[in-house]
């Protein structure tokens, strides 16, 4: 699967990678990058002006339905990483994000998750209310957390 180039308005936010996060021999164990993922999608909701609480007030879960992570570097206790993302994808029923993980200038790992709407009283899928699709057209006019 090909990475789409990083844009120049992905957003930004730093991880440091605590013990609890970490194997015997101190490198992040591999599941754990999707926790940054998660951490990367709450923050920029958070810096849209959308908590994750108001998404749940909004009835509906965006659960990932999809993910993909490419390792390319140990990252290591203690690390402070930066998390970048940018939406790939946004449909009637699904949308998408892209992910770079990297510590300064040395990229460690890439990934992708694809989401769906699920209204939460239901647990049925839905399709991508417009006030998402206002979201990612946002994304643009936030400046990179430096």
């Amino acid at each position: 699967m090909t990475q789409p180039a990083r844009p120049s308005a992905a957003f930004c936010t730093q991880v440091r990678v605590r013990y609890q996060d970490t194997d015997a021999a101190g490198v992040v164990y591999y599941a754990n990058h999707l926790a940054y993922f998660e951490v990367a999608r709450v923050d920029l909701l958070r810096a849209l002006g959308l908590p994750i609480k108001e998404v749940q007030r909004r009835g509906v879960v965006l659960p990932v339905i999809e993910a993909h992570c490419r390792y390319l570097r140990p990252a290591l206790l203690d690390d402070l990483l930066d998390v970048y993302l940018w939406p790939t994808e946004l449909g009637h029923v699904r949308f998408a994000f892209a992910y770079e993980i990297r510590r300064g200038d040395e990229l460690v790992a890439t990934g992708s998750t694809r989401h769906a709407v699920v209204e939460h009283s239901s647990g049925r899928a839905v399709h991508v209310p417009e006030w998402i699709g206002e979201l990612f057209h946002r994304m643009a006019e936030l400046e990179q957390k430096g």
